[in-house]
């Protein structure tokens, strides 16, 4: 039957109704973007924290605070459209003061561990704190962390962006040298973060800076049913306190090899220790050279999907082994073990201990740099 004048009249209004309800859509997300910057309270000793909202064209969120430079919230739609936060914190400064597994922290001087908090640089035996078991762990008991950094909006042609900076003076928590660093995290008009460090050194000293955000991409539950591939054929084995052998080993034919898609918890029942878990490092395939593919994660249920670039030679996969449902963050959600993943770009574990893994020596007159990417999208 054909349609009579009316009728295509009524059409045709629903459909310029539809246009202009989307570009009203647009323009407000268009209008949204950018960065806010509001307080988020005060440290112990009275120092001022702030937070920072980025919003990018397509309406995902990432917030972070100038406290330990922390990426405290994601949000990104599921396949439905439905957005939701998928990294785990706190949505105050108190959580985050109390004491908390490294959420979302920028880690320094060194992420992951130094054996027996020790190292010989130029002829000179250093010692640091040891905070983690006989090691010392990620920078140390102040580590940057805990730092509140100097921050500032950038312009940026791929999102909104803000530069956080930080000084570490000669002798902090132990290490040698005045370094000062810079991290700009921007919230990509790609839907990704992609976080950006720089740091100089006044003396040669150890550097292995990374991002510990804990990752769940359904908000809440465990990840044991993510499907997870990691860009990697070999991973360092290490001792009973996590400290590398400083052999190279492939991961093929051990409850490691994420070389191809499955589940996080397939195996995972197969490793040694209590609880069992992932806490590795997995040397990348081709990493190091230029930004590289390292992971990717799909949650088959919200079909959210997160893949991870680094210019980093090393990736530690983590799975939330020690959370224990102590801890209460944003939304209410009560972290459990095994409720998260951690995808920790890195020089590999106690490098400056190892002269056969790639050095983590910064020297006067050079420029450490790394970037490292998360990019969202759902399927």
């Amino acid at each position: 039957m054909k349609p009579t004048a009316s009728k295509m009249v009524a059409v045709a209004a629903v459909m310029a109704l539809g246009a202009m309800f989307m570009s009203s859509v647009s323009s407000e997300a268009a209008e949204k973007q950018g960065v806010v910057k509001s307080a988020f309270g005060k440290t112990t000793d009275g120092a001022a924290v702030d937070l920072y909202t980025l919003t990018n064209k397509s309406g995902i969120v990432a917030k972070i605070t100038s406290y330990g430079a922390i990426l405290t919230e994601v949000h990104t739609p599921d396949r439905t459209g439905k957005k939701g936060n998928i990294v785990f914190g706190f949505d105050n400064i108190e959580g985050y003061l109390k004491g908390h597994p490294y959420f979302g922290a920028t880690v320094g001087r060194v992420a992951n561990r130094i054996a027996k908090g020790k190292f010989t640089l130029e002829g000179k035996e250093y010692s640091l704190a040891v905070n983690n078991g006989p090691n010392s762990l990620h920078g140390g008991i102040k580590g940057f962390d805990k730092a509140v950094w100097k921050a500032s909006v950038v312009k940026s042609g791929d999102g909104p962006s803000v530069k956080f900076t930080h000084h570490s003076p000669d002798g902090d928590e132990g290490y040698p040298g005045a370094v000062d660093v810079t991290v700009v995290y921007t919230l990509t008009n790609k839907n990704s973060v992609r976080i950006e460090y720089t740091a100089t050194s006044t003396k040669a000293t150890p550097i292995n800076l990374t991002n510990h955000t804990y990752f769940n991409l359904r908000g809440e539950g465990d990840v044991l049913g993510y499907e997870m591939l990691i860009n990697a054929d070999n991973y360092t084995p290490v001792d009973d306190t996590l400290i590398p052998t400083g052999s190279i080993s492939a991961v093929k034919g051990t409850p490691l090899d994420f070389t191809y898609p499955h589940a996080i918890g397939e195996h995972i029942k197969e490793l040694p220790g209590d609880p069992n878990g992932y806490d590795h490092n997995y040397v990348i395939n081709g990493g190091g050279k230029g930004l590289t593919l390292t992971a990717r994660c799909y949650d088959p249920q919200s079909g959210r999907v997160v893949e991870m670039q680094t210019t980093e030679p090393g990736v530690q996969f983590y799975t939330g082994n020690f959370l224990d449902g102590t801890l209460t963050g944003v939304g209410g959600f009560n972290y459990q073990i095994h409720d998260a993943f951690c995808l920790e770009a890195q020089h590999y574990p106690d490098s400056i201990n190892h002269p056969n893994f790639p050095s983590c020596v910064l020297r006067p007159g050079q420029k450490y740099h790394q970037v490292t990417e998360y990019t969202f999208s759902t399927k």
